[in-house]
């Protein structure tokens, strides 16, 4: 069983202090997209659910594009409001947090 929780998005981000930027977005992106997999498996089988502050959170702390590929890919969470909105919005902040603290 795969639980994500801020620990583990913490610790990856520790760990990856001397890795570059890039692997470490694409490393929290690649844990949302599996998490989106995961949480569309749990719902399918009526079994336990990623809570969605644990999806918001790996969204925020980078996995943003990870999540809203996975939820077009597995058809997960996209009828959901909060989902639909918020995912998109938070990419759109990141792209211009990037671009004004990396782009200059």
């Amino acid at each position: 069983m795969i639980i994500i929780d801020a620990g583990i998005v913490q610790a990856i981000y520790i760990y990856c202090g001397g890795i570059s930027l890039l692997y470490s977005i694409l490393l929290i992106n690649v844990i949302g997209f599996c998490t989106m997999w995961y949480d569309k498996k749990m719902a399918q089988a009526g079994k336990y659910r990623v809570p969605e502050s644990r999806i918001f959170l790996i969204a925020i702390v980078g996995g943003a594009v990870g999540v809203l590929l996975g939820m077009e890919i597995f058809r997960h969470k996209t009828k959901d409001l909060k989902f639909k909105v918020l995912i998109p919005v938070i990419i759109i902040l990141q792209v211009i947090l990037y671009r004004i603290f990396y782009m200059k």
